[in-house]
């Protein structure tokens, strides 16, 4: 898997979990005694994936100058206020080769061997060398109550069909592989005035992308305090 790259999406405020986070920008809360940026970027190369990537906001690269924060040596930083995560994925894409890469949400809270069975069969389903090989592929959980939370529907050959904020049992688990074809569509996705990445997955979609589910178990993700107490308490649980 060594020539898929590596991104995070990382570029959002995170304005419902500050009051829990010691006022601290999303990717720069800790658990499980790192950040949660330097988490994800392990996590990738731990996963095979190169050379990660993210895009963070002009706060959290002025606060981790000014804390010094140690990341990954491989990661690489792009510094975007971008408007949206759609925009943030986007920006990801201007540092991407042409290829396939796997994306992580910054506040995406996987058990890493999740995360690495996760990247495998991804790699595996969307393969270009394969017989009729996905245009990328999702981590979908079951749904614990979170709000806000982007339902999926799936089909019985594991195809994702629908992408809706209706209820139902999966949930999008904010870790994807995707071929950088998707790109191709953000002129498009900015003409409609898309203003999410859940709304330009549900295009991709229209526009005839197969998108595989992969189930994780215990996904969280990390948009309130709560959901932040949660995160560490699996972490630690893990040992």
């Amino acid at each position: 898997m060594s020539a898929i790259r590596g991104a995070i999406i990382a570029a959002g405020r995170g304005e419902r979990l500050r009051a829990g986070a010691a006022g601290l920008p999303k990717p720069l809360v800790e658990i499980g005694g790192e950040v949660l940026l330097a988490r994800q970027a392990r996590l990738l190369i731990e996963a095979g994936a190169c050379a990660p990537v993210a895009v963070v906001n002009t706060e959290t690269a002025r606060t981790i100058a000014q804390r010094k924060l140690a990341l990954p040596a491989q990661l690489d930083l792009v510094v975007r206020d971008t408007p949206s995560s759609m925009e943030s994925l986007f920006a990801l894409g201007e540092r991407i080769a042409t290829g396939r890469f796997l994306l992580v949400t910054v506040d995406t809270v996987v058990a890493p061997p999740e995360f690495i069975r996760f990247a495998q069969i991804a790699s595996n389903l969307t393969d270009p060398a394969r017989k009729q090989a996905l245009d990328g592929a999702l981590a979908v959980t079951r749904w614990r109550g979170d709000r806000g939370a982007l339902f999926a529907t799936v089909s019985s050959d594991g195809l994702i069909t629908r992408l809706a904020g209706d209820e139902g049992q999966l949930v999008t688990a904010g870790l994807y592989l995707f071929s950088t074809r998707i790109f191709s569509f953000a002129t498009e996705a900015r003409a409609a005035r898309l203003d999410a990445l859940r709304r330009f997955l549900a295009l991709l979609l229209d526009e005839g992308f197969r998108l595989g589910a992969i189930e994780v178990s215990g996904a969280i993700d990390i948009d309130e305090p709560a959901d932040l107490d949660a995160a560490r308490s699996a972490v630690r649980s893990l040992g």
